[in-house]
C-alpha cells in the first residue's frame, strides 16, 4: 500500500512546509496537554487549600512515570515504523505498531496493579505526609489505579498514528481528551459542582483519557485498509528484529523518563521540608514552566518521523535541513518565553493561587527554571534526532548525563548552599552543559552520516 501524499510529505515537500505540517499539530497537542495539567492546578488552586494543591504536585512523579512506558513503546515503535517506511518495509511497520500497542496495554495493567498494592509506602517516598496523604491518594486513585491504561494507551496510539505522517489526527485525538478534561475539572473540583477537590481533578483526567482512546479506536476503524497502523493481535509477537528495533530506542527513552521521576522526587522531598506552601508553589512554577517545556518536546517529537524516514532512505541533506529549520524556530521561541516568564513571574504564579507567601516562593522558582529553556530546546531536539535515527546509546548517554551526573548532584549542592531557592537552578546547570555536548555530538553525527552514505555503508543502528 503506497500513500502518495505521505510519500510526498517525507520525500519532496518543501522543508518548512513539511516540518510545520508534522510539528505544529504535535506542538499544539503538547500545549493543550499542558493546559489541561494547568487546569488541574488552576481549579484546585481556586479552593485556596495548599494541601489539595500539594496533592497534585506530589502525585506528579507517578504520572511522569507513565512517560517511561509511553517512550518505551511509543517513541520506540514510532521510530521503528518511520524507519521501516523509509525502507518500504510495510510488514515491519505493521508488526512494530502491534507490538507497541499490546505491550503498552500490558504495561499499564502492571503499573496499576503495583501502585495499588504499594500505594502508601510509595507516596511516602514521593514526599506525602500525614497532612497530604489522603488528598494525594484520592487524586492518584483515578489517575493511576483506574487511569494508568487509558493514560498510557492514548499517548502511545498518538505516537503510532504520527509515525506514518498523520500528525493532525494524532493531535486531534490527544486534544479532544484534553479539552474534555478542562471542561470537567471545575464541575468535579469546585464547591458549586461535586466539590471533590484534588480527587475530582483525577476523575476528570481519567474520563478524558478514556475518550481520547475512543477517538483513536474509531479513527483506525474508519481508516482500515488505508493506514499503516495495525492493532491486529495476529501481528503481535516477539520477533527478534522488532523487539530489538523498538527497545534499542525505547529503553533509553524510558530510562530518561524514569530518571526524570527520580529527579522530581528528589526535588519534591527537598521542598516538602519547607512546608505545604513551598510544595504548592514549586508545583505551580513547574506547571507554568512546563508549557514551554512541552512545546520544545512537541517540536522534537513532531519532526521525528521526517528525520527517521530520510535517515533510513539515505537523504541526509534533507534530514539536516529539517533539523536546522526546527532548531531555529524552537530555540528562538524558548528565548522569547524566558523573557516572558522571568519578568512576569509573580503575575503568572498569582493566576493560580492568590497567596502572598506562595507567590513569593513560586516567582523565585519560576525565574530559576525559565533560564534553562533555550538550552533545553536544543537538548530535546538532539535527543529527538538520536531516537529518530535509532541511536539509542546516544539518547541513553544524554539521559544519564542530564540527571545522574548533572541535575541530581546539582540539586544536592545548590540546596546545601542556597536552601530551597537554589533548587530551581539545578536544571539550568545541567542543560547548559548538555547543550554544549549536543552541538559537538550532532556535528560529528551529521559529518559521519554524510561520509557513510557517500560510501553506502551500513547504518550505525546496523553496525
Amino acid at each position: 500500500m503506497e500513500d502518495r501524499q505521505k510519500t510526498e510529505l517525507f520525500e519532496s515537500m518543501a522543508i518548512p512546509r513539511a516540518v510545520m505540517k508534522l510539528a505544529v499539530p504535535t506542538v499544539l497537542s503538547s500545549l493543550v496537554m499542558v493546559l489541561y495539567n494547568l487546569a488541574d492546578t488552576y481549579f484546585v488552586g481556586m479552593l485556596n487549600n495548599a494541601v489539595e494543591n500539594a496533592a497534585v504536585t506530589l502525585a506528579a512523579p507517578l504520572l511522569l512515570a507513565f512517560n517511561a512506558v509511553n517512550n518505551l513503546f511509543g517513541v520506540g515503535s514510532s521510530s521503528m515504523m518511520s524507519r521501516a517506511l523509509g525502507k518500504k518495509d510495510h510488514d515491519t511497520v505493521a508488526r512494530s505498531s502491534a507490538f507497541g500497542f499490546y505491550c503498552s496495554v500490558i504495561a499499564g495493567l502492571l503499573f496499576s496493579l503495583l501502585y495499588t498494592i504499594f500505594q502508601e509506602p510509595l507516596l511516602t517516598v514521593l514526599g506525602a505526609n500525614e497532612e497530604t496523604m489522603a488528598a494525594t491518594m484520592g487524586y492518584a486513585k483515578w489517575t493511576v489505579t483506574f487511569g494508568a491504561v487509558p493514560s498510557i494507551l492514548n499517548v502511545v496510539m498518538a505516537y503510532l498514528v504520527r509515525a506514518e505522517g498523520s500528525s493532525m489526527h494524532a493531535s486531534v485525538g490527544t486534544m479532544c481528551g484534553c479539552f474534555l478534561n478542562i471542561l470537567l475539572d471545575p464541575v468535579f473540583i469546585l464547591p458549586w459542582g461535586l466539590h471533590m477537590g484534588a480527587e475530582g481533578a483525577g476523575l476528570a483526567t481519567f474520563l478524558s483519557n478514556c475518550v481520547a482512546c475512543g477517538y483513536f479506536f474509531v479513527l483506525l476503524y474508519v481508516k482500515r485498509g488505508r493506514t499503516y497502523v495495525c492493532i491486529d493481535p495476529k501481528k503481535f509477537g516477539f520477533q527478534r528484529h522488532i523487539v530489538w528495533g523498538v527497545c534499542a530506542v525505547g529503553i533509553p527513552a524510558s530510562i530518561q523518563n524514569l530518571l526524570n521521576v527520580t529527579g522530581m522526587s528528589v526535588l519534591n522531598n527537598f521542598t516538602a521540608s519547607f512546608g505545604s506552601n513551598a510544595v504548592a508553589a514549586m508545583g505551580i512554577a513547574q506547571k507554568i514552566n512546563s508549557v514551554t517545556f512541552q512545546i520544545a518536546l512537541g517540536a522534537s517529537q513532531g519532526v521525528m518521523p521526517l528525520i527517521s524516514y530520510n535517515y533510513a532512505s539515505g537523504n541526509i541533506k534533507r534530514l539536516k535541513k529539517a533539523f536546522f529549520f526546527t532548531a531555529r524556530i524552537a530555540v528562538g521561541f524558548q528565548v522569547f518565553m524566558l523573557l516572558v516568564y522571568f519578568f512576569g513571574a509573580g503575575t503568572w504564579v498569582r493566576l493560580f493561587m492568590n497567596n502572598d507567601e506562595i507567590v513569593a516562593y513560586g516567582a523565585a522558582f519560576l525565574r530559576g527554571f525559565c533560564l534553562a529553556l533555550p538550552f533545553l530546546g536544543l537538548d530535546f531536539l538532539a535527543v529527538g534526532v538520536f531516537q529518530a535515527c535509532g541511536l539509542g546509546k546516544n539518547a541513553f548517554a544524554f539521559a544519564i548525563l542530564r540527571k545522574v551526573v548533572l541535575e541530581i548532584p546539582a540539586l544536592l549542592l545548590l540546596n546545601a548552599l542556597f536552601p530551597l531557592y537554589g533548587l530551581a537552578y539545578a536544571q539550568l546547570t545541567a542543560e547548559v552543559i548538555l547543550a554544549a555536548a549536543a552541538v559537538v555530538v550532532l556535528y560529528r553525527l551529521f559529518r559521519h552520516l554524510e561520509q557513510r552514505y557517500q560510501r553506502k555503508e551500513p547504518s550505525p543502528a546496523e553496525e
